[in-house]
């Protein structure tokens, strides 16, 4: 699902270095695996190519002006990609529109939905 039009994607040189990074895992590892082992396997191929991040950390969900929950993306990377793994038939509007919520939430500018349950990525 891409939800700008191709000439406006923000960071695209990172784009392309999380997805690379995210090829390599599924060349290596394989489909179909559950999500945890795949973002943990991504964790270690961005540390491999010097990509910095975070992996689970939590961000406050503020409902005017009050704290009401955390929400703790897969990975932050370079302070400015949320990257969110999953293991699904396919990436549908429903996913879509909860990384709209994700980057609502954390105030980062961009998002990549990674999905590792068929031999291509998507």
């Amino acid at each position: 699902m891409n939800l700008r039009p191709a000439r406006e994607v923000l960071f695209r040189k990172e784009v392309y270095a999380i997805v690379g990074a995210a090829l390599e895992v599924l060349r290596e590892l394989g489909h179909g695996i559950h999500e945890k082992p795949n973002e943990r396997t991504l964790a270690v191929e961005l540390r491999l190519r010097s990509l910095s991040f975070q992996q689970q950390t939590p961000f406050d969900i503020v409902y005017k002006t009050v704290n009401v929950g955390r929400f703790t993306p897969d990975l932050v990377v370079l302070g400015k990609i949320i990257v969110d793994t999953k293991v699904i038939e396919r990436i549908t509007n429903h996913e879509g529109g909860q990384m709209l919520n994700y980057l609502r939430i954390t105030r980062l500018p961009v998002g990549v939905i990674l999905n590792f349950r068929h031999p291509k990525l998507e």
